[in-house]
């Protein structure tokens, strides 16, 4: 594999990452907020 391919794949796969990593929280979190008021 080149050398440069790596070197422009890997900076947007980390940013992609992180925003899902970040997004997923988010939902996670307004999911359970949701499923404690259905309860309520």
């Amino acid at each position: 594999m080149d050398g440069r391919l790596i070197l422009v794949v890997a900076p947007i796969l980390l940013a992609a990452s992180w925003a899902v990593f970040h997004i997923g929280r988010a939902a996670v979190g307004q999911l359970q907020l949701l499923l404690k008021r259905a309860r309520a």
